[in-house]
């Protein structure tokens, strides 16, 4: 569901945040590697089963938000991104930290800007949305 673009800039990048909730509705956002498989955003890290996000997620906040973003340039100022919103489960699978646990996030919704080229003097550009699920999850 992304676009050429899209995945080109996903490649480039090697770190996200990712945002959870935990038993008392506390938002929480940690800065995470992670990699795109074509399907799921996956994260993992050394001894995952300890940190809040893993727990979170282990506890039924499966619910989780993730950004990829970085500056082009200050000058002139040129933002660019993907956002996140989609479900979160624990997955056993080989990857960048061996074999073990690692979070599959399947997105729902993304948003994209200044990631696809604009028309010169557009000026404000409006962020790409796109539904990926059509289950209502």
């Amino acid at each position: 569901m992304f676009s050429e673009q899209e995945l080109a800039y996903l490649r480039e990048q090697i770190l996200a945040r990712l945002a959870t909730v935990d038993d008392e509705d506390q938002p929480t956002v940690d800065a995470v590697g992670f990699e795109f498989d074509g399907t799921c955003f996956i994260v993992g890290g050394r001894n995952l089963e300890a940190t809040r996000k893993y727990k979170n997620i282990a506890t039924g906040h499966v619910k989780v938000s993730l950004i990829v973003d970085d500056l082009q340039s200050i000058r002139p100022w040129r933002p660019r991104g993907i956002k996140i919103h989609g479900y979160a489960e624990i997955d056993q699978r080989e990857g960048r930290f061996g074999a073990g646990d690692y979070l599959a996030i399947t997105p729902q919704i993304s948003w994209s800007w200044g990631v696809h080229e604009q028309e010169p003097g557009q000026g404000v550009f409006t962020p790409r949305r796109t539904i990926w699920g059509s289950d209502g999850k």
